[in-house]
């Protein structure tokens, strides 16, 4: 497990790279999902939640359209500490939050395969595989031939037995 050691002065260490990080950094980390634990560099007091929450705080300040936790969400989260005994709510929303994410996996891999296959690249695919039948049905065999497989089947010769009009009787 990777350690970040936190020092007195705020900074944090990453003591597998040797060098100082910075809550973005530690974000990259999870997202990357790699494993990884801060703690104070004193004491050994393991901060991972209060830096976890810290990125939380600053993602949430950082961009408006990405706000997750509403005024009223965080009202209820501070009832739920309040009761005499609170809910076991940490399990029930980590359920939920990978079964939420899990599907948005899905649904993007869904999307992907949808633009992957857009109507007019399906209706090319289509095409392709048409002509293909048709030209092993006719028996040319020939991709892209337009005609026949064999010129001189299109026109008849000298040495064909069908009369021409002048021959008939």
């Amino acid at each position: 497990m990777r350690v970040i050691r936190k020092y007195a002065n705020r900074r944090l260490y990453d003591t597998e790279q040797s060098r100082y990080v910075t809550l973005e950094d530690l974000r990259s980390l999870v997202l990357a999902e790699e494993v990884f634990k801060v703690e104070d560099a004193k004491s050994g007091e393991d901060l991972t939640r209060t830096i976890l929450l810290t990125i939380i705080i600053e993602q949430e300040q950082g961009d408006g359209d990405a706000e997750i936790f509403s005024n009223e969400l965080l009202e209820q989260f501070i009832r739920i500490y309040a009761m005499a005994k609170p809910l076991p709510l940490a399990g029930y929303l980590e359920q939920g939050t990978r079964l939420m994410m899990e599907q948005q996996h899905r649904m993007q891999e869904q999307w992907s395969q949808a633009i992957r296959h857009s109507p007019m690249e399906m209706m090319r695919e289509v095409a392709e595989e048409n002509l293909r039948f048709w030209q092993q049905a006719m028996g040319t065999g020939m991709a892209g031939s337009k005609g026949p497989a064999h010129p001189e089947a299109a026109a008849p010769s000298d040495d064909d037995e069908t009369p021409n009009e002048d021959d008939r009787p």
